[in-house]
């Protein structure tokens, strides 16, 4: 019976084998990606940073930018702050919307976040560039969509962008060669618990 199921078992992957080999064949372009992570799940700005930790990992130099959350530490900056050679880190928000409650700082604080944005998609050195919670800033028309598309496309040819944030435009998912949605199925917060760190914080 075992034996059975064994071979079986080794055909089914010799057939996924030769798909997923064949595909790989398939797939010889080399390009700059724009990757976008959203949804309303826990995970996004994760994510993103774990592909800022991957890029470092193969000696690229990196960008990042916070959007909304300048208002605390996160566990993320702290460490990423460790390698200042390899990584260009800036906050740029002033907190969540509902804890600045100030539309016109809020757009004053996304443009010059964005001002710093361009520099970073004019350098053909910096390899990738995370762009956190860039989507709430344009759900919220703090930033225009249009604009905000027209700088990303007109980067080096093989830097890599990534922007998280729940609520991303359809412009955005539109121009994006991969997206991400991570849903919100149960989060601890609803039970009483706070933001931990080394998971929210």
């Amino acid at each position: 019976m075992i034996d059975k199921q064994s071979q079986r078992h080794k055909k089914r992957m010799e057939r996924q084998k030769a798909i997923v080999d064949e595909q790989v064949q398939k797939a010889d372009d080399d390009k700059g990606l724009l990757l976008v992570i959203t949804g309303n799940g826990k995970g996004k700005s994760s994510s993103g940073f774990g592909m800022v930790a991957r890029s470092l990992g193969h000696n690229m130099k990196v960008g990042v930018v916070q959007f909304i959350k300048g208002a605390f530490s996160t566990g993320e900056e702290t460490f990423f702050r460790r390698f200042p050679n390899d990584v260009e880190y800036h906050v740029m928000g002033d907190g969540f919307t509902w804890d600045t409650q100030n539309l016109e700082q809020d757009i004053v604080s996304a443009e010059a976040g964005w001002a710093v944005c361009k520099k970073l998609l004019q350098d053909p050195t910096v390899h990738v560039i995370l762009l956190d919670e860039l989507n709430i800033v344009l759900k919220m028309n703090y930033l225009n969509t249009e604009m905000v598309l027209k700088d990303i496309a007109s980067r080096p040819p093989m830097q890599h962008v990534i922007v998280t944030g729940r609520g991303a435009p359809d412009a955005v998912l539109d121009a994006a060669d991969t997206v991400s949605r991570i849903d919100d199925v149960k989060h601890a917060f609803r039970a009483g618990i706070k933001a931990q760190k080394g998971i929210e914080l």
